[in-house]
């Protein structure tokens, strides 16, 4: 059976057998049940959207739970936090949304623009070749057996410095499948198949290969966000594209606001390094309040800028995300500890709806100043790369005028 639950929604009343009551409450941190009857439930979701299928046999419970956040602004979260999305092997069926693929397409472009930013990742891969000059060495059980006290051509082995490798093969047949997406506009192409071409020399897999496998590591670390929605391209029959009934596609639980925080650092944090360099910081666990180290702080973004005295590279800009609906004075106690220890008179508060403001805080014979933004997820995907731009240049100007 099918239970469709909304994010922040109220509660739903449903009829479920006690085999289907028994699998809902084994995933309790998906959503809360009370029973009205002994077949009928009250059901009502808590932070996680997604679609995921639990149980088996008479069991099974395809849940779902729709977020607030349209599918194409969720996917541009996802972009830059693919880490903070939970993939269930198991399919589940949806409806094919029109805006679903030219979403996930941007998505995609974005964060393989950003991994091919510094050139294409290359690697070493042995390559069994036959040659008139010794390279690598010589593979001797092959060259006597196939030529008898010839001397040429050598049947040698080698290690090839090549950019076919299993990350590269990836970003490539992600790329050529969007591009059979229906609906993409020229932008979305021209970047696929800009992206086609960076990976000359790489691999096409044939039709029902496996996806390539990869493992994380630091050489592969600019590599890692494109990667992942690469495998959610590629993902098994995940998108059958062009039909017109439902599709088949993998299970996928997000927390949305561990991907609002995640987002918002990261992004913000690429946005204030081009804009003024230094260094950003997102999840910084650097800091303590207390002088023993027993109680870390924990912002979602300290951004570094080298001291103009020294070079050293000192705490500039402190921004905490908060995926609620209106602040709550417990925000600025947190901010005005973040500012105070890390030496800053500015903190700067980022909301996911509600109005914008500012607070002063005496603190000492000085003030701390704790702004308070709105990035507004009900805008087109489109803008919201525009706001984080917008997000930063105020961020930085609160500070440049503040020094001044």
């Amino acid at each position: 059976m099918s239970v469709e639950l909304a994010e922040g929604g109220g509660w739903t009343t449903r009829d479920l057998t006690p085999a289907q009551v028994v699998t809902l409450a084994a995933h309790e941190g998906l959503l809360r049940m009370h029973p009205e009857t002994a077949t009928r439930w009250r059901l009502r979701a808590k932070d996680r959207v997604g679609s995921v299928r639990l149980g088996s046999g008479d069991a099974a419970v395809q849940l779902t739970i729709t977020p607030k956040v349209p599918v194409d602004r969720l996917l541009h979260l996802v972009s830059y936090a693919p880490d903070k999305v939970h993939f269930d092997p198991r399919p589940v069926a949806a409806e094919p949304r029109p805006d679903l693929l030219p979403a996930l397409a941007h998505a995609f472009v974005s964060a393989a623009d950003r991994a091919l930013l510094h050139g294409v990742l290359h690697g070493y891969r042995e390559t069994s070749d036959t040659l008139p000059v010794v390279r690598g060495r010589i593979r001797h059980a092959d060259q006597i057996r196939r030529r008898p006290g010839v001397p040429v051509p050598l049947e040698v082995v080698y290690d090839d410095h090549t950019p076919d490798i299993p990350e590269n093969r990836l970003l490539l047949a992600a790329a050529r499948r969007l591009l059979r997406v229906p609906g993409l506009d020229l932008g979305q192409r021209s970047a696929l198949q800009r992206i086609t071409a960076r990976l000359e020399g790489v691999s096409v897999l044939s039709a029902g290969a496996p996806v390539p496998n990869w493992s994380p590591d630091r050489r592969n670390a600019r590599y890692a966000h494109a990667l992942v929605l690469a495998e959610l391209v590629l993902r098994g029959s995940s998108y059958e594209f062009g039909d017109d009934g439902p599709i088949a596609v993998d299970g996928m639980l997000v927390t949305m606001w561990r991907l609002f925080e995640a987002y918002l650092a990261r992004a913000v944090g690429e946005a204030l390094r081009h804009r003024v360099g230094g260094r950003p910081e997102p999840q910084d666990r650097s800091f303590f309040l207390d002088t023993e180290g027993k109680h870390v702080l924990k912002p979602d973004l300290v951004h570094y800028l080298a001291a103009p005295h020294d070079g050293v590279l000192r705490p500039s800009a402190v921004l905490d995300a908060k995926f609620k609906t209106s602040p709550e004075r417990g925000d600025l106690y947190q901010m005005t500890a973040y500012c105070v220890r890390l030496g800053l008179a500015e903190g700067h508060l980022v909301y996911a709806s509600g109005t914008p403001g500012r607070v002063d805080v005496p603190v000492g014979e000085g003030r701390l100043r704790i702004w308070r933004h709105v990035l507004d997820l009900a805008r087109p995907w489109r803008d919201l790369s525009a706001d984080i731009l917008t997000l930063a240049e105020t961020i930085d100007g609160a500070r440049t005028t503040r020094a001044a």
